[in-house]
Order: C-alpha cells, then structure tokens, then sequence
C-alpha cells in the first residue's frame, strides 16, 4: 500500500484521529509527537509506559503539548488489571470486590478517588468499568473483573462507577459491548461465542449497558465476541447490527464507542487488523484501540492509510468517518474542558472521611472469612501461593499475593510459588512445622489446583485457605478467606484476618 505522506487533508486528519494508538518507553518518541500535529487526537497508555505517577504526569504534560485536548486512554480498572501501579499492585480493590460488597456509594467512592488520581496524571480516558456479567463462572478473562453474576447488582455498580469516574473528569469507558460475560475463551487468543437468545441477551447482557448509557457514560468499548442472535457473521467490533442498529438506534447512545484492541487475535486472526479497523468504523465504531501488542509508528500509518484508502475506493463513506472523528474530538473537548474546571484535590475526599484510604477501606469490606470465630494465628506461617498464568488483560508482571503483607504482620513468614507441576510433598517439605497458608486464584477453573489442596487438607487439616479469584461456593480449610480479587490492597486485607489484626 502506497504511503501517505501529507498528513494535513482532512481525509487523512480524520483517519488518524480515529486512532488510539500505543507506543513504547516512558517518555513521547519524536514519530508520536509528529502524528499528534498532524491530527492525532487519543494515545494509549499500558504497563509498559508506567514507572511512577510523577513520570506519567511528566509524559501526559509532554503530550499536551503538542495538543492541548489530546485524549489519554489507559486501561486502569483497579483490583487485578491496574497500569499505573503496574509494578506494585493496585491501591484499589476491583469489580467484584465491590460487587460483593454491594453498596453503591462505596463504588462510585473509590470510582471517584481513581479518577482523581488518574486526572493528577494527565489521563482523562479510562477503559473501565466493565459490565460484563459473569454468568459463566468458568470464564478465562473476565472473572473478578466483574461486579458479579447477578444482572442487577452488576447493573447499579456499573452506573455508580460511571458517576463516580466521570465526577473527576475523566472519561468512562464501560465496556465489553454486548457482554463477555458467557464466554469460555478469551478474545485475546480467538474468538468467543455466546449462543444466548434475543430474550437473554436484553435480560441479562444489556442491562447494565443500559444503566451505563443512563448514568451518562461518555464512551462504550466493543467486544470481538460473536452473537449469532444478533449478528450470525461478524463479531460485535465489526457489525453494524450491533453497533449502529442496537447501540446507536435501540439503545439511544450517542457517545464514543471505541473497539477493543484492534490487534487480539479473534479480529487480527480472521480479518487482519487494516481490514478489520476499516470494517469496525464502517460499522459503528468511532475509535480504534491498538497498541498492547504494536506499538510502533508504521502500526500507526498502516491503519491510517488503510482508511484513507478506504474511503476513496467506496467501501467505506467518508461521512461515517468524519463523524467517527467528530466523536473522537468532542470527547476530547470534553475532558479538555472537565481539567481546566477542576480545583487540583477537590474530588479526593468527597463523600469519605478526611485522611480515608478508600480503597483499603473498601478491600477491608470485602474479605469474607469462614468461620468466623477462627482463632488468628500468632506464629509465622508458611505461604504457598498457587500460580495459574495470568490473562493478558491482567498480565503476569503485576504481583499478587499475601506474603508480603502478611511477613509485615507475623515476621519469619516464609513463602514459596507452585505451578501445575509442584506437588504436595514440596510444599510439605518446605512448610516443615509451621501453619500453611495456601493461596489461591480460581481454584475453580484449574483442577491442578483443587488437586494440590485435596491432598494438603488430608495431610494438614489445620490449613489456612486463601481465595483472590471468584470463591468457591463450599469454603474449606481451618479458614477459608475469599478477598474477591487480587489487588495489594485485597492481599492486606487477607493478612490482617488471618493475623487477627483490626483495620479499623
């Protein structure tokens, strides 16, 4: 495909203001920065571009400068998918700590402190909430990152975190359009399908959608999922059934909507990721993320010039484009807007007590502990923690577990990881004496796991059981503490219960 090179038409503004692309390094490269002039309205920021807020601020500041209104997207959910506390787990705990939780002012609190912290560093678009509901409990890539499996309660904390985000100024993206919550395969490795009727799908998937789009939220994210109820071709990014016809026209929205990563396999694999950004704003989309697996400039260009060419062959109208970016720039303006009217700090404390560290607060809330007249331990036990592979949502670089902050509390903790291929015996051996402490995520989806602790159990009764994924529905062990997620702020909560330790 031949280049293009001029980067002032209006056609070509247009194409590259559809883009959320990301990059590499900490701070803006030159070809960034360039694009950004030549009409590049939205830029993506992953666990790659993160070391501290102080940088990310530096960095945003950096790309305000070429444009005052640039969008800063950055898929910042809290709980297990954080990007700003990449390196050290989230201050926040996730969806279905909340969800658990279920009181509404508490999500749109701690929706509220994120979005402050989010708005100190320059970033005004956050791919979160999602309002998927789990109605899948063998699901691979949504699990904690939902509210729960009830349609209601998934529904009234959506459009509390909505409130709560958008109240600090930065923009809500609630995703994953129609839902991925009945899916058994992540769309990061191919395509799900979920074969609900018309009837379920308005009873269960779009209704928290619908509560989202009433409590304003500013932008909606895309799944690459397949329904064929709705649409038996194409998956939901690249349907105009579903994005125009039910978003659009059924649903009455009239915000941005932006694709999942254009580069995850179920579009890139079947449709190629040039045919599929041109399908995907064809059909209704008005934003393109790429960038969690490219992230360099012919990235960039290649997509670009794939819509330019798009349109002035007719496959695509040059009026849905325009509009598409017209979008873009009016969320833009939006954000724009929303910092320069905010005091710095106002929104930090509204509606929690001076000095509240809410997301403490709210991850506190949540453990749910079994029984509950347990007797704490005094000694230093030994953690072992049971590792299945991260999603590529959450990713494997962000730490998890409860050994440090429990090591905080009971000095001489001991701790050792165990993949599929540890056995009980090395966990015995290594625990000698002492209490074990055995962590787990979705013990559920992975019989390795449930395996492991059948066999501690009968050796060692007095085995304390931690769950940081979606709980068993039967707990087990001499305790059984469910966090509801695997935030830091969740493996501090878990440590105090265990340790007998108030964190009031």
């Amino acid at each position: 495909m031949t280049t293009i090179t001029t980067g002032t038409d209006k056609l070509t503004r247009d194409a590259l203001a559809v883009l959320q692309p990301g990059f590499t390094g900490t701070t803006a490269p030159d070809w960034l920065l360039r694009r950004i002039g030549e009409g590049l309205a939205s830029v993506a920021l992953f666990g790659r571009n993160v070391t501290s807020a102080s940088q990310v601020a530096a960095l945003t500041a950096q790309l305000r400068a070429e444009r005052d209104d640039v969008l800063v997207a950055i898929d910042e959910e809290g709980g297990d998918v954080t990007r700003l506390e990449v390196r050290t787990g989230s201050s926040f705990p996730g969806n279905l700590a909340l969800g658990s939780v279920d009181d509404p002012e508490l999500t749109r609190a701690v929706a509220r402190e994120l979005g402050r912290r989010l708005a100190e560093c320059g970033v005004n678009h956050n791919w979160a909430p999602s309002a998927d509901v789990n109605s899948n409990p063998d699901n691979p890539v949504i699990g904690v990152r939902s509210f729960g499996s009830d349609t209601a309660l998934v529904a009234r904390h959506t459009a509390a975190y909505v409130e709560g985000l958008q109240s600090a100024g930065v923009a809500a993206c609630t995703k994953h359009f129609p839902g991925h919550g009945d899916t058994a395969v992540d769309s990061h490795h191919a395509m799900p399908r979920i074969d609900a009727g018309l009837e379920t799908l308005n009873a269960r998937e779009l209704v928290p959608f619908r509560a989202a789009i009433a409590a304003g939220s500013k932008s909606v994210m895309s799944a690459h999922i397949l329904l064929p109820a709705l649409d038996r071709e194409r998956p939901a990014t690249l349907s105009p059934q579903i994005l125009t016809g039910l978003l659009r026209h059924e649903l009455g929205y009239e915000g941005l909507i932006v694709t999942d990563g254009i580069e995850m396999r179920a579009i890139a694999s079947a449709y190629g990721i040039e045919r599929g950004t041109v399908l995907a704003i064809a059909a209704g989309a008005d934003a393109i993320c790429v960038g969690g697996g490219l992230s360099d400039e012919g990235t960039v260009l290649r997509l670009r010039d794939a819509l330019v060419a798009a349109v002035r062959a007719g496959e695509l109208p040059e009026e849905r484009l325009a509009d598409a970016a017209a979008r873009v720039r009016e969320l833009a303006g939006w954000t724009h807007r929303a910092r320069r009217a905010s005091e710095p700090g106002a929104a930090s404390q509204e509606g929690t007590a001076p000095g509240t560290d809410i997301g403490l607060v709210a991850a506190r809330r949540a453990v749910r502990a079994t029984p509950a007249g347990h007797q704490p331990l005094t000694a230093a036990p030994y953690v072992a923690a049971f590792a299945p592979g991260a999603n590529i949502a959450v990713g494997d670089e962000t730490p998890w577990g409860i050994a440090a902050e429990l090591a905080a509390l009971l000095p001489s903790t001991l701790t050792g990881a165990y993949g599929a291929a540890g056995t009980p015996a090395d966990v015995l051996t290594a625990a000698g004496e002492r209490t074990i402490v055995a962590v787990v995520r979705d013990e559920h989806r992975h019989p390795w796991m449930a395996r492991m602790l059948d066999a501690l159990l009968a050796a060692r009764p007095d085995t304390v059981v931690v769950e940081m994924g979606v709980p068993r529905a039967e707990p087990r062990g001499a305790l059984y503490v469910a966090t509801h997620g695997a935030a830091r702020v969740c493996g501090r909560a878990a440590a105090e219960v265990i340790a007998g330790v108030s964190g009031a």
